[in-house]
């Protein structure tokens, strides 16, 4: 059935029509109207047979839906930015139990300094954590991965975050699709879990493991992963079987089979990329995309299948490893061994920074002039950072660098905004 809806709207309905049994939540924005929404939705009884816990913190947010997984229900939870890394210790407890949690990540900046706005850098710092990660292109499909994820989280037993852009999605009124209760129903058995604290069969889960096989404990957290490359296509099947509508996958190829130039992201900024790319295509320019859907389990050999015999592969990616660069290009590269031609990183978006098509358009031509480097910035104001390097060579106290930015910028904060001298 088509509606307009908001972003965190259809995430919430979606979620609703997984039949979750607990839901803990903590607000932060931008993920906060998805667990205002589905905490109106159990008080007034439209999702029945859910508990809804109102927790102090993220940590307790992260923390109650492992108890709730481990005692056997099904459970979800929704965090942003900051809200991740004060829940990392219990993040990397959940995957590590094998818990098949699902978590909404509404991706945003990590501080500091404070912002508020769309990059990647929250869920891309957890990448490690032994977390499925699932990445939305738009409304629709971040309403079907939701579904998907829970099942995909109960075959595997791992803990699924679906990665979605914050306030570019969260708060876009779309029109979406949401599948019938029937159609989900068919899709999602009820939760059957792999492991349960059972009173009448005692087990103990999260034991003490030391060096003799903490290793082998480890290597069969990867080897779910593994597992996990085969189900999660075979889950969009039988998904778009149900609801006509193909969501998800691993990959994504959009004019990729006989391009030269292939440039590679993920999250919404694919839609903008599809856009540039057609206008190039009608200018007879052989460039194409692939979107990412599953950036953990990196699926290798679908990106390596992709390019085929693609000149260059561009990296557009909205995080920075400082003191490296790229983190999406990082694992291209190891899919990419072997094979001719260049990969070049592109780091766009940090901050929400707009991602205009005129600033593709130019990238993508220095790339097929092979005049781009191997990694740089996408609308660097490169006289702002002269200026400080320089301000900071000058003066031992040079003063923040952020107030010094938004000062040279016009954008008065600190002391002067009160009138006084800086």
């Amino acid at each position: 059935m088509l509606q307009q809806l908001e972003g965190s709207q259809a995430i919430a309905r979606a979620v609703a029509l997984a039949r979750p049994q607990v839901i803990s939540a903590y607000p932060i924005s931008p993920q906060t109207h998805i667990v205002e929404t589905l905490s109106r939705m159990v008080k007034d009884g439209h999702l029945q047979g859910c508990e809804y816990l109102n927790v102090e913190s993220e940590f307790a947010a992260m923390s109650a839906s492992i108890g709730a997984s481990a005692a056997g229900a099904r459970s979800y939870t929704a965090t942003a930015s900051q809200g991740l890394l004060f829940m990392v210790e219990a993040v990397y407890n959940a995957s590590g139990l094998g818990l098949p949690i699902v978590m909404t990540v509404a991706n945003r900046a990590i501080g500091a300094p404070i912002n508020i706005w769309n990059d990647h850098s929250d869920a891309m710092s957890q990448r490690d954590s032994g977390w499925i990660q699932l990445y939305a292109e738009d409304n629709q499909e971040a309403l079907d991965l939701h579904i998907q994820a829970f099942r995909l989280a109960e075959e595997v037993s791992l803990p699924v975050m679906v990665c979605m852009d914050g306030f570019i999605l969260t708060h876009a009124f779309e029109e979406v699709a949401l599948p019938t209760q029937e159609q989900v129903d068919e899709f999602l058995p009820p939760f059957d879990p792999q492991q349960v604290l059972d009173p009448a069969e005692p087990v103990s889960i999260g034991a003490m493991v030391g060096p003799e096989a903490f290793t082998e404990v480890r290597y069969l957290a990867h080897a779910k992963q593994m597992q996990a490359l085969d189900t999660i296509p075979r889950i969009s099947e039988e998904y778009a079987r149900i609801t006509g509508r193909h969501s998800g996958g691993l990959v994504d190829e959009y004019l990729t089979d006989d391009a030269d130039t292939i440039i590679i992201a993920l999250g919404s900024v694919l839609g903008t990329l599809k856009d540039v790319v057609e206008g190039l295509r009608a200018q007879g320019q052989p460039v194409g995309v692939l979107g990412l859907k599953s950036f953990r389990p990196f699926p290798s050999q679908a990106v390596r299948d992709a390019i085929g015999s693609g000149k260059r592969v561009v990296v557009l990616e909205k995080a920075l490893a400082v003191g490296i660069g790229g983190i999406v290009s990082e694992n291209v590269h190891t899919a990419l061994a072997g094979l001719p031609g260049t990969t070049s990183t592109v780091i766009a978006g940090l901050g929400g920074r707009p991602i205009t098509q005129d600033s593709l358009r130019d990238m993508i031509t220095a790339a097929r002039n092979d005049e781009l480097p191997q990694l740089s910035f996408l609308d660097l104001k490169v006289e702002l950072v002269e200026r400080e390097l320089e301000r900071a060579r000058e003066q031992r106290r040079s003063g923040p660098t952020p107030e010094n930015l938004l000062r040279d910028i016009g954008q008065v904060s600190g002391p002067e905004a009160f009138g006084a001298t800086p």
